[in-house]
């Protein structure tokens, strides 16, 4: 797998390497020392078909990723899957089937499950939000809220559920909130240390409260400004201020009845931190034939 993310403010390269670490460790966190269970019931030489199936309708996500469960664990696995990334299944469909040893099949059956079930669920919440705004010029974000160890795959499953990826990590975008304002002694403070250091190397963006923050950050030129937590008549006050000086990011408690609302607003991006820190896995299993 090789995925280019053209659909992130500050973009990533999303590779098999990546991929083949997390699994690597899956793995060795669920097998060990070996399957003391399939090992001593499933004779070694046996060859079954079984199939991957949703039972409810979402976004598919982490095909290949569940492909990799089971070639890791016999290079012989025959894998045919019916769905890509990024498309819709119905509750019944068969997502893939996959023909070969028996052992490995089950063997690596949970830990393929369970990264498909994170996966979709995520893309699949992803999707929701994403068709309610549609008609808008707004995009849907996702936050650092996500799996420790497993970032990259949350988001790159909110990708593929039409969302768009904020920063990756605490390195490739400068993000002064609250705290850095306070110790910095003001937005302005805070803008003028970073860009000193760093030049504009960095996009710089301010977490705003009041209409009175976000006056600073448009004349400390942030690049993006976030209107976290405020009314939709404050954030519409705030898109008016702002303008076209800098991107605007609305933040805090989105949900799918909220979210049209804020983007009639106007703003850029809405980030919306439960797609990844709760997000609820879709319902797929796997069913073994003779």
């Amino acid at each position: 797998m090789s995925y280019k993310n053209d659909r992130a403010i500050t973009g990533y390269d999303f590779n098999m390497f990546y991929v083949d670490e997390i699994v690597n460790r899956a793995l060795k966190e669920d097998i060990g020392p070996g399957d003391i269970t399939t090992d001593n019931i499933v004779p070694e030489e046996k060859q079954v078909t079984a199939f991957v199936k949703t039972k409810e309708e979402g976004v598919i996500a982490g095909m290949d990723i569940m492909q990799s469960v089971f070639f890791k664990l016999s290079s012989s696995v025959k894998w045919s899957p019916n769905f890509e990334d990024g498309d819709k299944a119905k509750a019944g469909d068969v997502l893939a089937e996959i023909e070969g040893s028996h052992r490995a099949i089950l063997t690596g059956e949970r830990t393929a499950l369970n990264f498909a079930q994170r996966l979709s669920g995520i893309a699949t919440a992803t999707n929701k939000f994403v068709e309610i705004i549609k008609p808008y010029k707004t995009q849907i974000l996702d936050t650092r809220k996500t799996l420790p160890g497993l970032r990259l795959l949350d988001k790159y499953a909110v990708n593929v559920g039409g969302g768009t990826n904020h920063r990756i990590g605490l390195y490739d975008m400068v993000m002064i909130k609250d705290n850095h304002i306070k110790v910095a002694g003001g937005i302005a403070n805070a803008v003028d240390k970073v860009r000193n250091s760093l030049g504009n190397k960095y996009k710089i963006e301010v977490e705003t409260s009041s209409l009175t923050e976000v006056r600073e950050a448009i004349s400390a030129k942030a690049d993006l400004i976030m209107l976290d937590n405020m009314s939709i008549e404050m954030m519409k006050e705030a898109v008016l201020m702002i303008g076209d000086k800098a991107f605007v990011e609305a933040s805090g408690n989105m949900t799918l009845e909220r979210v049209k609302e804020v983007a009639e607003c106007e703003v850029d991006y809405i980030s919306v931190g439960v797609l990844t820190h709760s997000a609820r896995a879709l319902d797929i299993s796997l069913y073994i034939t003779e």
